[in-house]
């Protein structure tokens, strides 16, 4: 029996975290797209100015793959102290953020960010908050990377078949 849920992760350009995250057993979809910005509609040339993020929308079996060990893939793959930019990628639409759906994301996520926070001298740069205004990318946004094999991305996409090793978080109920 599968019980999908859905995650929505900003990680810089979408079109790497998109590759990524569907090399992962247990994940069912990934849909580029932008997410928490400031209007209901946005494209790629008005990104910027409506103050969204690329992002990707997970839906995953949780009953195979849960949301600890997507965290864990999704802070492998970032730079999570780098504000408004990830690799080659500049701007507030290449920040970080994970955008929750449900309220156990919500504290299964931030009992996981204040133990990766225990790695780092300096605050971690990913934001936390609910979902609002998710708009799916444009066609040709979507798996553009097997579209174009030689496109451009700052993600190490090999480290989505590699061990992942989860850390102990506490979650308060």
């Amino acid at each position: 029996m599968t019980e999908v849920k859905k995650i929505y992760l900003a990680a810089g350009c979408f079109w790497g975290s998109q590759a990524y995250f569907k090399r992962i057993d247990g994940i069912k979809q990934v849909v580029a797209g932008y997410a928490n910005g400031q209007t209901e509609h946005t494209n790629y040339q008005r990104v910027a100015e409506t103050d969204h993020a690329e992002a990707v929308e997970v839906s995953y079996d949780s009953t195979q793959i849960n949301l600890t060990s997507i965290l864990a893939h999704y802070f492998r793959m970032i730079d999570p102290l780098s504000l408004n930019k990830q690799g080659g990628d500049t701007g507030r639409q290449y920040r970080t953020g994970i955008y929750y759906t449900e309220q156990q994301q919500e504290k299964i996520t931030k009992a996981y960010m204040e133990a990766e926070q225990t790695k780092y001298t300096k605050p971690i740069q990913v934001e936390l908050d609910p979902l609002k205004n998710f708009i799916i990318a444009e066609e040709y946004h979507q798996d553009y990377l097997a579209k174009h094999p030689q496109g451009y991305c700052h993600i190490n996409l090999s480290l989505a078949d590699e061990k992942i090793n989860l850390p102990e978080i506490n979650i308060v109920k």
